[in-house]
């Protein structure tokens, strides 16, 4: 009876831990792959598809279907008509011109082997960002502000050399602001750097002298004098042209009146004789 009390007991045991196994391994869910794409351009999904299987994304399900003899249908989503693309050669997914709703997570089911495998892959897309903009705020203090156009986890930092001084991060922001106070005599040692997943832009702040609109340089006088001598001189032969003409024209007056009051004498004097 021992004997076959420990026999019923071991096998409960073998089939409890089978069940434990088995279970375990059928609810073990595939690994989720983090992957990154640009706005504009393409992105092609690293698992082949070669004889049957599906593209799935998010809750709209099924968005390509692989059918054997290599043919497919890649436009059973309107959002994705004429984007969505299968090599039937590669095996290979293609979505081209992403946009930033087409973010989220992508499955794909490959029906080529005896026990179909998935693939997950969270895809994030995001925007290259533009270069920053360095203005001065304090031409005083030499202390400036760098902006920039603000995205999807965009960091906007100051650094001088390989230590960041500040740094700034909000997606609440259309655009992100970092003020700093820099030294103008290593002022070639600072730069202020944005950057998300996919991209990196640097500007490297320029003096803050000559980055004030309101300061007068040594330069700048010396292009104002030779500005009003240049005026001066215009005006002053302007004025002598002027005089010029104006004494002429007095003089061919004069002139002509000394030849009428010769006629006039004449004709006096032809006319005293005369009589």
């Amino acid at each position: 009876m021992l004997e076959l009390y420990l026999i019923q007991r071991f096998d409960v045991g073998c089939f409890f831990l089978s069940t434990v196994l088995c279970s375990a391994q059928h609810s073990e869910q595939p690994e989720t792959r983090q992957v990154n794409g640009i706005v504009g351009t393409f992105f092609y999904f690293p698992e082949r598809v070669l004889t049957s299987g599906n593209l799935l994304y998010g809750d709209l399900g099924n968005i390509a279907q692989v059918y054997p003899g290599k043919q497919s249908n890649t436009n059973l989503e309107k959002r994705y008509k004429n984007r969505l693309h299968w090599n039937n050669v590669t095996g290979v997914f293609t979505l081209s011109d992403l946009q930033i709703d087409d973010s989220g997570v992508y499955t794909v089911e490959n029906g080529d082997a005896e026990e179909k495998m998935t693939h997950i892959f969270q895809l994030t897309v995001y925007y290259v960002l533009s270069k920053p903009q360095v203005t001065v705020h304090d031409n005083i203090s030499c202390s400036l502000v760098c902006s920039v156009e603000n995205g999807r986890e965009v960091t906007l930092s100051w650094y001088k050399g390989g230590e960041i001084l500040n740094q700034t991060s909000s997606p609440d922001h259309i655009t992100l602001s970092i003020p700093l106070k820099v030294d103008e005599q290593n002022r070639d040692s600072y730069r202020c750097e944005a950057a998300n997943p996919v991209s990196k832009e640097t500007a490297v702040p320029h003096s803050c002298i000559e980055s004030d609109p309101f300061k007068v340089t040594d330069g700048d006088e010396r292009t104002r004098g030779c500005l009003i001598i240049a005026v001066i001189c215009v005006l002053v032969a302007s004025g002598l042209v002027g005089l010029a003409m104006y004494l002429k024209k007095r003089r061919n007056g004069h002139s002509q009146s000394r030849r009428s009051e010769e006629v006039y004498q004449n004709w006096s004097h032809l006319e005293t004789t005369l009589t």
